[in-house]
């Protein structure tokens, strides 16, 4: 019962963590408003605790429930999966900073960084690339035999 409490946790932050994203993606302009800046702050914020819940639940899933850790570990498909979460946490750094920096604003337009949009998109493509490494990774495959 532990095993599909904390599998489903780990889903459901997966779930948030891909909705934060993609809002902040959609909501993203050239020009934002204060109000915007206020919004997508918050909506950041949502994306930067469910990508701590989504490590969190998998570490667990990892080490303590489910299947061996070794079945895991010696996995390269899963080394791959973690180095892109990992790549995706750092990328996200730079957009959360200018997020947090610009959310008292009062300006009526505050510019917003290429730098800002094109990480968003890159960090959706490494989302796609994700699931299905651990789709494949949970059937095995990618250990040798």
């Amino acid at each position: 019962m532990y095993y599909e409490l904390v599998r489903f946790l780990h889903f459901a932050a997966i779930f948030a963590l891909a909705g934060a994203l993609i809002v902040e993606n959609m909501a993203l302009k050239p020009e934002i408003n204060a109000e915007d800046a206020r919004n997508l702050a918050k909506v950041d914020a949502v994306y930067g605790v469910s990508a701590a819940l989504v490590f969190l639940f998998g570490l667990t899933l990892w080490l303590w429930v489910g299947k061996p850790s070794a079945f895991y570990s010696a996995n390269p498909l899963f080394q791959i999966k973690l180095g892109l979460f990992i790549l995706l946490a750092i990328l996200s750094i730079y957009p959360a900073l200018f997020f947090i920096q610009h959310r008292r604003a009062e300006t009526d337009a505050i510019r917003v960084p290429n730098a800002v949009a094109v990480l968003i998109k890159i960090e959706l493509l490494l989302l796609l690339f994700i699931p299905v490494l651990a789709f494949l990774m949970a059937r095995g495959i990618g250990l040798s035999t």
